[in-house]
């Protein structure tokens, strides 16, 4: 529960420290004098948002320290375990605001985000303000009442997520569906390609090999012409070949038995000349034996030559990059298809998600069906009591006409009231009275307050437009409250100031042309002067006195 409150030049706060206590404390005073100011400054050190006019004129800036008991709130204690921010003692949340606008947020002495100081803030306090009933008019803040009433806070948040998921995994199912239209188109002109290469059969290094042969087989005549005519120039020629002229010029220089030293290189490499004549002559020989010119097989290596050109020319690549060409192409495929399997499993992904939210949104319908009879009946027995003995309320669960997972569940929830016997139940926006809105509002605050896990409750002037005997009501529902916790209660009315069991009276001071709020913890006797101000005006007489008494006295027994 809240402990302690520190605020330092805020607004009109110069300097307050209060020290708060289990039960029902009601906070009183005259209007404008700083009540609702204690609860901005509270609301800041639970992460709400603020401005540099929030800073006490003439100096630099605000400070708000809110301090926590937290033995009896596992979820806070686990939460700030969960982030290494727990301290022995209270846990203390600070606020700092300067005036020129900047924010500082403070955990157990550990800067950290205004996000942070929310989110554990709403594990602390639940605040229900003079303005309430205007979100109780959304439906949104129906379906929230109703979950939280059921104790399915957390069912609920599950059921959200896995909407979120089904809905994020669908969108990214369609993205890739949309772009795999064109994938497919391309799919298919791959596979063609492939399959025109695959039927070619292109081998590696066939290419040389064939052009080296087509062109062998294309000068076949003149090939075989000049083999011929240079094997008659070698050994065959009447006039004197090469190989007989060769022979002849060795046995001149090897005829003389002494010839000179100095020759002997000469015949050599004439011996050489004539033994590799003779080689020439015998690969020629057998190059033309064996060389076939059949013009079956020219055909063939043309066409052959023509079906690659024509395919490199088709796909706009040198015949020598065909294989390269083959090889991208099949990793393409390769790739596609991968996106094909992202396709298929994205799809049993979303098939999954759908069927992990119908058993959660199932089950919180369930919960919520049950649920809103019991909230009914009970909203139903406070509104009677607050001055509506006719009134009727009931919890509509409309099913939503669209079968995809929604975030909210499977319902559309909604309030309707009747206020007067004999009128239908109506939507709780359609309520006319402004008074009767606001007793409505009190008696679905009070009921839900009495299931919120927060073991401080914070009502802000939430008895406006009430009087008489109701108003007694409404102070002894909230005095119910803080049987079991800590309830704040900022009110005008003595019939709710009687029921608390601690009374904080705001007043403002007046010094040196300065203005400042302070607070004073009232004991007995100061309370019943406060209590017979309230109801009597500025001059205390005796009647009012003893009616302030009476009433306190029957609020304790």
């Amino acid at each position: 529960m809240l402990v302690h409150l520190s605020i330092h030049n805020y607004a009109i706060v110069e300097h307050l420290d209060l020290e708060l206590l289990q039960g029902m404390s009601v906070i009183t005073g005259e209007t404008g004098a700083g009540k609702s100011i204690m609860l901005d400054a509270l609301g800041l050190a639970l992460g709400d948002r603020a401005d540099s006019a929030v800073v006490r004129p003439g100096t630099d800036k605000a400070d708000i320290l809110a301090s926590f008991d937290l033995q009896d709130i596992p979820d806070a204690r686990q939460w700030l375990a969960e982030r290494d921010m727990e301290s022995d003692g209270s846990c203390i949340l600070r606020r700092v605001i300067t005036a020129e606008g900047r924010s500082r947020a403070y955990i157990n002495g550990t800067t950290c985000s205004q996000n942070d100081l929310k989110a554990l803030g709403s594990l602390l306090i639940d605040i229900h303000s003079q303005h309430e009933h205007q979100s109780l008019l959304k439906p949104d803040t129906h379906r929230r009442l109703l979950d939280e009433h059921g104790g399915k806070q957390e069912l609920a948040r599950q059921v959200q997520l896995a909407a979120q998921r089904w809905r994020q995994t669908r969108q990214s199912l369609e993205r890739v569906s949309n772009s795999s239209e064109a994938q497919h188109a391309r799919h298919q002109l791959i596979s063609y390609q492939l399959e025109e290469l695959e039927n070619l059969a292109l081998g590696e290094e066939e290419l040389e090999q064939l052009e080296q042969e087509h062109r062998q087989l294309s000068n076949a005549g003149q090939l075989l012409g000049a083999c011929r005519q240079v094997i008659d120039m070698c050994s065959e020629s009447d006039a004197g070949n090469v190989l007989s002229i060769l022979t002849a010029s060795l046995q001149r220089l090897t005829g003389s038995q002494h010839r000179p030293r100095a020759l002997e290189e000469a015949i050599t490499l004439l011996s050489s000349a004539q033994i590799q004549v003779e080689e020439a002559i015998g690969e020629l020989n057998r190059f033309t034996d064996h060389f076939d010119a059949d013009p079956t097989r020219l055909q063939y290596l043309e066409e052959r030559l023509d079906n690659i050109y024509s395919l490199a020319r088709k796909h706009r690549v040198q015949p020598a990059e065909l294989l390269a060409l083959q090889q991208r192409l099949l990793e393409e495929l390769e790739s596609l298809a991968a996106d094909d399997e992202a396709v298929e499993q994205l799809g049993e992904e979303l098939t999954a998600y759908a069927r992990h939210y119908m058993q959660k949104a199932s089950e919180l319908s369930r919960s919520r069906h049950t649920t809103a009879k019991r909230l009914a009946k009970a909203v139903e027995a406070e509104i009677r009591r607050l001055g509506m003995p006719g009134g009727r309320f009931s919890v509509a669960l409309k099913p939503l006409e669209s079968e995809e997972p929604h975030p909210a569940g499977r319902e559309h929830v909604e309030f309707l009231v009747s206020a007067n016997p004999g009128q239908p139940l109506r939507p709780l926006a359609k309520v006319v009275s402004g008074g009767e809105l606001s007793r409505i509002s009190l008696a679905i605050q009070v009921i839900a307050a009495q299931t919120s896990r927060t073991p401080t409750l914070v009502f802000d002037e939430v008895d406006v437009g009430i009087g008489g005997p109701t108003a007694e009501i409404v102070g002894q529902l909230l005095r119910r409250l803080g049987n079991h916790g800590q309830v704040l209660t900022v009110t005008h009315l003595p019939q709710v100031a009687a029921q608390g069991h601690h009374h904080l009276l705001v007043h403002k001071a007046r010094a040196n042309d300065n203005t400042h709020t302070t607070v004073t913890q009232l004991a007995e006797a100061r309370r019943i002067e406060e209590i017979a101000r309230m109801l009597g005006g500025i001059d205390l007489t005796e009647q009012s006195l003893a009616h302030a008494r009476q009433m306190v006295s029957a609020a304790q027994a």
